[in-house]
């Protein structure tokens, strides 16, 4: 690829249209912001639960009277596309994680596509990702963790996890390095930090990329320090069953100032113009500039330096995720409170179920309270799950479990290295329920003393 040179004379900027009006207050505006608001008061009242009747899901969505107004405040700008509360919304979101910059797509599977993608772009010289390269991965989790591996014409190489973390171990990583071993893509289970402190080390020694999906786990700390922050990148997913939701939507971020470029670009196209919807010129030279063999001058909005997409999200959904973030700590919180009282109500049960534990020096932010049936135990996790359901009890697995033995996987090229044989169990044995700030203590309560009943523990 020819690099990028200069040749004319500069341009002035050009102003994002419409700012000054759209900013500015307006009577009407706030008026119906007021009753937007009443509104969503009177939609939001909490209605009583009734055990047997109602649902316990595993996930939801949690809103309050703030995000309908955020909603609506963004659509009466007219600006369809991203603009100012996403400019927020992603300064937030790298403030949080502590990392330089942050960029916002329309899901967590996108994210995590940008961010494998980013890694094989020409930009980065001899450390882009070739194809057949090897990425070393979890085998039991979410699907688009790997997905992107297989996209990119990489070689997924599949570690086992260990119980009751539910994370592959630093050992286990160190052990799948082979010759061709490139980048390591891990995700957080569940919200319960893998040991990224030591794993960035093992890809350091070694000249590994590492990429951290935090879908699961926005607020999870490790050794004090925001999960996300270990990696090159790290990704989030804004998706309703996760810790803030603007629907669809999702983030990439990263400390790395090229690799954030690279994002960027995959994300709008492809393009190498940086240009904010609705501004052109943002760099002063687009007339100026030559890449590849394109003649001298072609406008830098129609240059491309990356096969992209177009994976934005609209300013409506990041005025929702603004609104979110205010609540995040709380969020956070009731999850964390949600996990120890489940886990206190379900001690008794350890004979026969494994409860989760937190990785050494972690403060997970919780996705789901995770299980798994010893062999000893008195069911099956069908028949558990069935006798859930029937009495209102929302139950996930751990979503693919051992992805090599999912039906897509059937004649695609990767490496195990060793049995997997806790995916497996994983695969047999474990389940999730919900500690999700939409649970109330009674809902939690009551899913609690059903499982209990059906393993015959104190009933």
């Amino acid at each position: 690829m020819k690099s990028l040179r200069l040749c004319g004379s500069n341009q002035p900027n050009q102003p994002f249209p419409n700012d000054a009006r759209r900013m500015s207050k307006n009577p009407m505006r706030e008026s119906i912001l007021h009753l937007v608001r009443e509104f969503a008061r009177q939609q939001l009242a909490p209605a009583t639960f009734v055990p047997g009747r109602d649902m316990v899901p595993p996930a939801g969505r949690v809103l309050d009277p703030e995000a309908y107004v955020a909603l609506v405040n963004a659509a009466l700008d007219g600006w369809l596309t991203t603009g100012r509360f996403n400019e927020e919304f992603e300064r937030l979101i790298a403030q949080r994680i502590g990392v330089k910059k942050a960029l916002t797509t329309n899901s967590g599977s996108s994210a995590n596509l940008l961010a494998l993608s980013a890694l094989t772009s020409p930009m980065l010289g001899e450390r882009a990702l070739k194809p057949g390269d090897e990425v070393i991965t979890a085998a039991a989790g979410f699907p688009t963790t790997i997905n992107p591996i297989l996209q990119n014409g990489l070689t997924p190489v599949f570690v086992d996890s260990e119980l009751p973390s539910y994370n592959p171990t630093t050992q286990a990583i160190g052990a799948a390095i082979g010759p061709r071993t490139r980048a390591i893509m891990l995700a957080h289970a569940l919200g319960n930090p893998f040991r990224a402190d030591e794993i960035r080390t093992l890809a350091d020694r070694h000249g590994l990329w590492l990429i951290e999906d935090c879908c699961d786990a926005f607020g999870s700390t490790l050794h004090g320090r925001s999960v996300g922050s270990f990696g090159h990148l790290g990704t989030l997913s804004f998706y309703p069953a996760h810790h803030i939701t603007t629907g669809e939507g999702g983030a990439v971020f990263t400390d790395d100032p090229l690799l954030a470029r690279i994002v960027e670009s995959f994300r709008d196209w492809g393009r190498d113009c940086y240009c904010a919807p609705g501004k052109d010129n943002t760099c002063g030279k687009r007339f100026d500039w030559q890449l590849g063999d394109l003649p001298c001058g072609y406008d830098h909005k129609y240059t491309y330096s990356h096969a992209g997409y177009n994976l934005k999200i609209t300013d409506m959904q990041a005025a929702l995720g603004v609104a979110q973030m205010a609540r995040l700590n709380d969020f956070i919180a009731a999850r964390r409170a949600n996990f120890l009282h489940l886990r206190e109500r379900l001690r008794d049960c350890e004979e026969f179920l494994v409860l989760p534990e937190a990785t050494a020096a972690s403060d997970p932010s919780w996705f789901g309270f995770l299980l798994t049936l010893r062999e000893n135990a008195p069911c099956s996790r069908v028949d558990l799950l069935r006798y859930l359901d029937q009495h209102k009890i929302g139950t996930r697995l751990l979503f693919a479990g051992n992805v090599t033995r999912q039906p897509y996987m059937k004649g695609r090229h990767f490496r195990a290295s060793g049995d997997l044989a806790v995916a497996n169990v994983i695969t047999e044995r474990s389940f999730w329920i919900g500690v999700y700030p939409g649970l109330t203590t009674e809902m939690l309560d009551y899913a609690a003393d059903r499982i209990r009943e059906f393993l015959g523990v104190g009933f």
